[in-house]
């Protein structure tokens, strides 16, 4: 496979409520940038002024960085697609922030992309070469959401979830416009809807992940559980049933004007 070039590689960082971690993750994303001969901008989103998040990320110094955001939390989704909005990129990516996620994946990330001419690149946690620390109640979970993505959208990968994912920009400007999701079934929509107008070059890439801290029997995120599967069947019933994401449907699309991606490539 011919290797594709990048021109810009835009980066996009949704944050909510990370001040204390936000700083540190930049100055490690930006260090590791550096180290590839890929040129790029990086993107931070400040999903709700709920906390010093925003100022933090401000102290970080680069004329690489674009550090905006709004007043109210709207969800990742929501947050991703308003830096799309604002990205210049021939390739968009997104990685989380919070730091569970290790910014080392990027470079394996860009390789897969032009190694492969891909419209997708998918962070997998089940990658065979992924370093991963997960509890035991999330990987069964994980498992169990994944088969039924692959029953309901018939997406042949191993991992949708994973944080940290580049697009092809041409499949974003076709796809971005007919997307509902704010919030975290953000990923499987875009993917779903990618799939079915024929983005079928979707590869899967190494990440390491350390969620060893974290604990599934909390309330909010069994929450999140309950609001991902809502969301999913939601994106079934649209995709299947409705046809809403079908070209013939243009006029039925939401549109925001502060989602909109119109930006010209440089």
């Amino acid at each position: 496979m011919r290797s594709k070039t990048i021109k810009l590689l835009s980066l996009i960082i949704p944050v909510y409520r990370q001040e204390r971690t936000i700083r540190k993750q930049l100055q490690n994303i930006l260090g590791e940038l550096e180290l590839l001969a890929t040129p790029y901008e990086v993107i931070v989103v400040i999903d709700g002024f709920d906390d010093a998040s925003f100022e933090e990320a401000k102290k970080v110094r680069s004329d690489k960085i674009t550090v905006t955001g709004y007043k109210t939390n709207h969800g990742k989704g929501y947050a991703v697609r308003f830096g799309m909005g604002k990205s210049r990129g021939d390739v968009v990516g997104f990685i989380d922030a919070g730091g569970d996620l290790s910014e080392l994946g990027l470079s394996m990330m860009i390789e897969h992309y032009k190694w492969y001419n891909a419209d997708i690149i998918i962070g997998s946690k089940r990658h065979p070469v992924s370093k991963i620390r997960y509890p035991l109640t999330r990987k069964i979970l994980s498992w169990g959401y994944q088969q039924l993505v692959r029953l309901l959208f018939g997406l042949n990968t191993r991992d949708t979830q994973v944080g940290m994912k580049l697009y092809r920009r041409e499949v974003l400007e076709d796809v971005l416009p007919r997307l509902v999701v704010k919030k975290f079934a953000f990923d499987i929509e875009i993917l779903a809807v990618a799939y079915y107008l024929g983005y079928r070059r979707i590869f899967e890439s190494p990440v390491e992940l350390d969620f060893g801290g974290s604990s599934i029997t909390s309330l909010s995120v069994l929450k999140t559980i309950s609001s991902m599967l809502w969301d999913t069947f939601a994106v079934y019933y649209r995709l299947h049933i409705l046809h809403y994401y079908d070209n013939l449907n243009k006029r039925k699309w939401r549109f925001d004007k502060e989602l909109n991606f119109n930006v010209p490539l440089p």
